[in-house]
């Protein structure tokens, strides 16, 4: 017998299906991709059981005669590309002529169709991935494609899809990106017999960008370099620990692409911190010979031909509009980054109407969000005698949580001695060995993160209760996140309870994070379980515990007296495993021996 033989046709349907259909989510958007190339603009969706069950999109686009209706069910049948040149220059959301066929070969399908040119319709039904059966049939005008018991022959496929509520979330967020992608287009999402969604007609991009968005936002638009770059973007204090919240498009095509993602955050300058992302909607537009959409097999990635220019251009559109200084040197936050978050009025651009929305900032304001740097701040050493008690109630109250040491080591250094803060950044200090100067925020966030782990690793982190619950609204993904997760997230300190399909309220805190935003600490926290995947939440909890450290930390520019720096250099020094690096991975101190010091000034 040989040992390489070729696959039957059904078999090699359900292994190339594998590739275009991994979850109910997939079927919606390659069916919506189908809809919105046609031209529809009213679409409805219905799902069953998170779509496992059924699936119905129906839509009102130019649809199919009979002959192309029995074609469109077959495998490389598309009406999107012809030649090689439509390949190297795709303008439409569908072009594999792979949908159809792959959903058809693990589910029971049905087509229903009509064009306006012809008073009868056509139906098609293909059950696992069997010779069509093609008959007339009375519909409207547009196509209805019904997806019956997805992978009821592929048993090995169906054990892996989730809780119904976590497919509806995911079908939910398909159908939110495809709204975005046109704002003309009024969808209806319907789960269970219950209409859940209704997406209205907006008058544009921004209108429809804003259903992303919450508190202040700025408005971008440019051009540079061939690529025109449309966005509506929040501001720094509400990004994320991941980029799910920042949806790009290029060439209305939503795509995940990692450094987009970057060039985006990197526009803010240093008020971004590392690996956080900013929430809002981004359009990219170019030349489609210049974007490679066929690289990913469910058109979820592209490639630039002119990949550093466009991320190049795209980051200084952005960082013109946003009024930072990426491109000139670091930028900080400005003595009144405070007091203009206040609620504020609309601001015009001169010669043009104000800006929708009483939170909507001008893109020509020169700093949006107060991000000029404050001057340098030195204070100087008091005496040599130094009482802890002198630190403030609250910085002692930390301070005392942990184990007192008559000599704490600090990575075999004795106990530092706090000498001044420079720039609202630093705390330069001395030990016996030479001068110190300490990350204030790195710092303070890796005490926190020591005092988590450690509550956590004991079984349960200490939470403090809120006087009156907080309402967070989430996107449908994150709310099954809270329903499926909800005693993990409380072992991690956060008490949460779902109140409606997309609003949570939050009912305790971590206690060492009792001054910190209790919306922000559980959308992080959602944002890690988000990216650990199928993993375990055990796996995705630590980062998670150093993402929440970060929010109950000493910013980069909060001013400290003298006995704050003291009391937060005496807390670093008592975590045992001090590495010298914050949870993410920043070094915390940088030293400067004595003896090299005598050598530079020559002594």
């Amino acid at each position: 017998m040989p040992r390489i033989h070729i696959l039957e046709g059904a078999l090699a349907d359900q292994i190339a299906a594998g590739e275009v259909v991994e979850r109910p989510a997939s079927v919606i958007k390659e069916l919506l991709e189908n809809a919105l190339d046609a031209g529809a603009r009213n679409v409805s969706v219905e799902i069953e059981e998170g779509g496992a069950r059924l699936m119905r999109v129906t839509d009102d686009g130019i649809g199919m005669d009979r002959e192309d209706a029995a074609r469109c069910v077959l495998r490389h049948a598309t009406s999107k590309i012809r030649t090689q040149t439509d390949l190297e220059a795709i303008s439409t959301l569908g072009f594999r002529g792979e949908a159809l066929p792959s959903i058809a070969s693990v589910s029971r399908l049905k087509v229903l169709t009509r064009t306006r040119e012809h008073v009868e319709g056509a139906e098609v039904l293909v059950e696992a991935g069997a010779p069509p059966v093609v008959s007339p049939a009375g519909c409207a005008v547009g196509t209805t494609v019904e997806v019956r018991d997805l992978f009821f022959n592929v048993p090995a496929r169906k054990k892996f899809l989730k809780a119904s509520a976590a497919e509806s979330a995911q079908i939910g967020e398909v159908c939110l990106r495809a709204v975005l992608t046109e704002p003309e287009l009024r969808l209806v999402l319907t789960r269970d017999g219950r209409r859940v969604k209704e997406y209205l007609p907006a008058p544009d991009w921004a209108a429809r960008a804003s259903l992303v968005m919450s508190g202040k936002q700025v408005r971008i638009e440019g051009k540079r370099r061939g690529l025109h770059v449309r966005a509506l973007l929040g501001a720094p204090e509400e990004a994320r620990s991941g980029a799910g919240a920042l949806h790009i498009f290029v060439n209305g095509r939503p795509v995940r692409e990692r450094q987009l993602a970057r060039s985006v955050a990197f526009a803010y300058g240093s008020v971004m911190p590392p690996g956080r992302y900013p929430v809002g909607v981004v359009h990219l537009d170019l030349d489609p010979t210049e974007v490679d959409v066929n690289v990913h097999p469910q058109k979820a990635e592209v490639r630039f031909q002119r990949g550093r220019e466009v991320m190049d251009a795209l980051t200084h559109v952005l960082a013109h509009g946003l009024g930072t200084s990426a491109f000139k040197g670091p930028a900080a936050r400005g003595a009144s980054f405070w007091s203009e978050r206040l609620p504020m009025g609309p601001v015009a651009t001169p010669g043009e109407p104000a800006a929708a929305g009483p939170d909507m900032a001008s893109a020509a304001d020169a700093d949006p969000w107060g991000l000029a740097s404050p001057a340098p701040v030195i204070e100087r050493a008091p005496p040599l005698a130094y009482d802890l008690r002198q630190a403030p109630p609250a910085l002692a109250r930390d301070v005392a949580a942990a184990p007192s040491s008559p000599h704490p080591m600090l990575d075999g250094r004795p106990v530092l001695r706090a000498l001044a803060q420079s720039k609202r950044l630093y705390i330069v200090s001395e030990s016996e060995r030479g001068l110190c100067v300490i990350d204030q925020h790195a710092a303070d966030e890796r005490i926190h993160y020591d005092r988590l782990r450690r509550q956590f690793a004991g079984g349960e982190v200490k939470q403090q209760r809120l006087l009156m619950p907080e309402k967070v609204e989430l996107s449908e993904r994150e709310t099954a996140l809270v329903d499926s997760h909800a005693e993990a997230i409380a072992k991690a300190g956060i008490e949460a309870s779902v109140i409606g399909p997309t609003t949570v309220a939050v009912h305790s805190v971590p206690a060492l994070l009792r001054r910190s935003s209790p919306e922000r600490l559980l959308r992080d926290l959602l944002s890690e379980l988000t990216r650990a995947g199928d993993r375990n939440f055990g796996d995705a909890i630590d980062m998670a515990l150093a993402t929440m450290a970060c929010h109950g930390a000493i910013r980069a520019g909060d001013p400290l007296s003298l006995p704050e720096c003291q009391a937060l250099l005496d807390a670093l020094v008592q975590i045992e495993d001090f590495g010298g690096h914050c949870p993410h991975g920043r070094p915390i101190v940088f030293e400067i021996p004595f003896d090299e010091l005598a050598r530079k000034v020559g002594r």
